[in-house]
Formats: C-alpha cells, sequence, structure tokens
C-alpha cells in the first residue's frame, strides 16, 4: 500500500515520523455515461464561460469568490500556510478511554506506520496505549482540511480513527411514542426471546456484499447476448395487525444461532 500522508505524531516533546495507509478499500463499478440511442461515451468538457473553450486540468485553479464576480486563488501552499505546523503533524492533545466517545463520532480508519528511525519511539507509545487502556486525542490535516482522530493499538499497529465535529452530529429526531396501544410484558417477552434466539458472536468475514457480485453476472450474462430473469422481489407488509402472532410465529420459523 501506498502512503497517502507522511509525518509525525507528537505527545509531550516526543516526535515520532509516520506514514498513514488507507485501512479499507471499496469495490465498486465503473460505469460510463452513454447517449441512449448510439450508445456513445458522454464527454464531460471545463468550458471557460468567458471564451466558451475548453480548459485542460493544468490551467484550472482553485479560487474563493470574495465578492460577486471577485475571486482570489489558493494553491497548496496557501493551504500549507494557514496552518503550517498541523499540515505536517499529528498532535495529540489529550489520551481518554474509548468507551468515553460516541461511535457515531467515529467516521473513517486509516494506518500508521513507522517512518524511518521511529521504531523505537512508534513501539514506545503503542505499548503506553496498550498498557494504560488509552487512546490519543488529536489534530492533524488531511486533504486541505483539519480533522480530529483517535490514535489506537489496533493488531499491533497504531490505528488512527477519523472523526467527525460534533457540530456535525443532527440532533436526534424526535419520535412519537404510541398514543392508544402499550407495549405488554408478554410481548418483550417474546421480542426478548426472539433476540436471545439470532444473538451469536460477531463474524465480519461472515458477511459478504453480494450486489456487486450478482451485478457482474447480469452484466457478464447481457454481454454475451444471454437474457436474464430476475425473480420478483417478496413484498413485505409494514404493518402489523398482531404483534403478538408475528413474535411467535418468528420463534418458531427461526432456527436457534442461526441468521435469519
Amino acid at each position: 500500500m501506498r502512503p497517502i500522508w507522511s509525518g509525525t505524531i507528537s505527545f509531550g516533546l516526543v516526535n515520532i515520523p509516520v506514514k498513514l495507509l488507507s485501512a479499507i478499500q471499496q469495490e465498486e463499478l465503473d460505469f460510463d455515461m452513454l447517449s441512449k440511442k448510439e450508445l456513445a461515451p458522454i464527454r464531460y468538457a471545463r468550458i471557460d464561460t468567458k471564451t466558451g473553450k475548453e480548459v485542460p486540468w493544468k490551467e484550472i485553479v482553485k479560487g474563493f469568490e470574495y465578492t460577486k464576480g471577485k475571486y482570489v486563488v489558493i494553491d497548496s501552499e496557501d493551504f500549507a500556510k494557514a496552518s503550517p505546523q498541523k499540515s505536517k503533524s499529528i498532535d495529540i492533545i489529550q489520551f481518554s478511554k474509548v468507551e468515553e466517545i460516541d461511535p457515531i463520532y467515529f467516521e473513517k480508519p486509516y494506518y500508521l506506520i513507522p517512518g524511518k528511525g521511529g521504531e523505537k519511539s512508534y513501539r514506545l507509545l503503542l505499548q503506553a496505549l496498550e498498557d494504560t487502556g488509552s487512546v490519543g486525542i488529536a489534530e492533524f490535516m488531511l486533504r486541505t482540511r483539519e480533522h480530529i482522530c483517535v490514535l489506537k493499538p489496533y493488531n499491533n499497529v497504531l490505528m488512527l480513527e477519523q472523526l467527525r465535529y460534533n457540530d456535525e452530529i443532527r440532533e436526534v429526531p424526535e419520535v412519537e411514542a404510541p398514543k392508544k396501544e402499550n407495549i405488554s410484558a408478554k410481548e418483550l417477552q417474546l421480542a426478548t426471546s426472539l433476540v436471545k434466539q439470532l444473538t451469536e458472536k460477531f463474524d465480519p468475514a461472515a458477511f459478504k456484499d453480494t450486489y456487486i457480485t450478482e451485478l457482474k453476472k447480469i452484466i457478464k450474462a447481457k454481454a454475451a447476448g444471454k437474457s436474464i430473469r430476475i425473480a420478483e422481489p417478496q413484498e413485505k407488509s409494514a404493518t402489523v395487525k398482531d404483534l403478538m402472532d408475528v413474535l411467535k410465529a418468528s420463534l418458531e420459523s427461526t432456527p436457534k444461532k442461526k441468521r435469519a
């Protein structure tokens, strides 16, 4: 994996050279936009609104409109100047317990590996976090934006979990409670039994993205000129007429320790 960022982790007077690598990969199919009649690829042009001519990528710059029709050009050096220290440093502000952080704040994971000459101090921080059961709360710059993050041990390396800012989290929507019907003790007992019956140890490897796989099969079949027959999905009722009967039927039809 190629590092997407390099710099240092700093806490106290300790500076650790590190490299940042993405911890996730996503499989997506790349679709081209075609004209419906000719099936010809659609080309998107970058047009200068003054000259009407197309502009190549190398001649395009970023600009901020500070007043109507007036722009100031901002380049990579300007972004770095806004926070010269943070652009190359992951600054640990404090240490906390990971359970104190609401999961809604976690956004994206990265791996941190030691840079040249940083192996010992890297291992020292990793061991200190493991021994104390703590995580580091830090700030750093990535792709022209400042982020807060968590540094934590993960399978003998440091993981950086990018966090969302508090003002990015929307308020929890209000859900009205049923006005007439109340949950009975028997309904709660049956629901609890169903939860226990479907409970098993989480294994992430057991879950696969079957949608992409099936879509590839359809593409392959259509490319070969084969006709495709798709079974109509069964419609599920959005209303529950008798919750007790549904819960009982669920318990009877669901094998113990098996996912539905």
